[in-house]
């Protein structure tokens, strides 16, 4: 099973591993408040990527475009499959820091990631 979730919503019992997938720590939260199983950098979008979405909703089709070509390279790729197989598995909750719920990283991960595991592939 795969869900996505904010940092600061907190880990509750039903997530399972909580895999965090931005760039940078979440803004306000400390090591001790925030202990994501795994910081997955790699699967986040690049500052360039990063900086040019802005996190505005009008710009979203094109960001979701650009990142699935961002994680079509061969190490993304390899990283994506073993979340699917994870997920195949157990619970995994990918964990993002941004306000917006539907407009984000995280939105195109699990949309990617649910592919892959419907697909069979890892």
């Amino acid at each position: 099973m795969l869900k996505i979730k904010r940092a600061y919503e907190g880990k509750s019992k039903d997530d399972g591993a909580w895999i965090y997938v931005d760039r940078l720590w979440p803004r306000g939260l400390s090591k001790a408040d925030f202990q994501p199983d795994e910081w997955l950098k790699e699967l986040s979008p690049s500052d360039g990527l990063r900086k040019w979405f802005g996190h505005e909703p009008e710009k979203f089709g094109e960001f979701r475009k650009r990142y699935a070509e961002e994680l079509s390279a061969p190490e993304k790729r390899t990283l994506l499959k073993r979340v699917a197989a994870m997920a195949r598995k157990d619970k995994v909750t990918l964990v993002y820091s941004a306000k917006d719920t539907e407009h984000n990283n995280a939105v195109v991960l699990q949309e990617l990631i649910s592919k892959l595991m419907n697909d069979g592939e890892s």
